[in-house]
């Protein structure tokens, strides 16, 4: 029901003497059907009862109103909505940037990042950067995202296969895990690593906090390392 309340639009029902209807069909605190009965008979059960009367259809002929703690009704609506945005999954594709002849140690570095981002549930973007005499030899970038395809496979397979865009070569991994798996897997890791710590109260306190992750927001970027200069 949308009420218009000085110069606002609201969407919360009309509650008790906000009611202008002759008779509502009225339901009970513990969702009885009492009937079709005067507004001035279903306030004046809403005062014995020591309830609301919430209109819950306004289009209905006539209105079916509810006798209810609007209060503790609201309340609860809102404890549930936070809850649903706390466990909402949005979909988050991050980058990775490669060169074809990219160092050993970069490779691990930038797989590892590639690694976590697909157990958090991610889908992850790898992107082969060719240059000046590096465009002539697109099978390197081929191999390359093979081989990252394969290293990872136990967390992610291959979304998109690996095409020419311009300059440069890009492939999509997709995470096997959902991302509201993760969320709920990081959750518990960090909450049996709180626990371990009233366990063990001799543990630094600031090492437990540098372990804990914020499981809510882990779709937060982080910058790759720089890669090595490629070859001439």
């Amino acid at each position: 029901m949308w009420c218009y309340r000085g110069g606002s639009i609201s969407a919360e029902p009309r509650i008790n003497d906000r009611i202008r209807v002759p008779e509502v069909r009225l339901v009970g605190p513990s969702g009885e059907q009492v009937g079709i009965v005067p507004l001035a008979k279903a306030l004046e059960l809403a005062q014995e009862y020591d309830l609301d009367l919430v209109e819950v259809a306004a289009n209905a002929r006539p209105p079916v109103c509810k006798l209810m703690d609007y209060g503790k009704f609201k309340y609860e609506s809102a404890m549930k909505a936070r809850e649903a945005r706390k466990n909402q999954a949005h979909t988050v594709i991050k980058e990775m940037k490669l060169r074809p002849k990219i160092d050993p140690h970069d490779y691990d570095t930038k797989k590892g990042h590639v690694v976590r981002f697909l157990k958090q549930g991610d889908k992850v973007k790898i992107t082969i950067m060719f240059r000046g005499r590096e465009q002539s030899r697109p099978e390197l970038g081929y191999r390359l995202l093979q081989r990252l395809a394969e290293d990872v496979q136990d967390l992610g397979f291959v979304e998109s296969n690996p095409k020419q865009d311009g300059r440069n070569m890009i492939m999509v991994l997709g995470p096997h895990k959902k991302k509201t798996e993760a969320m709920a897997e990081a959750r518990q890791a960090q909450e049996a690593r709180k626990a371990d710590a009233k366990a063990n109260p001799g543990r630094s306190q600031n090492a437990a906090d540098a372990e804990d992750v914020d499981v809510e927001n882990v779709d937060v970027d982080v910058e790759a390392p720089a890669e090595a200069p490629a070859e001439a």
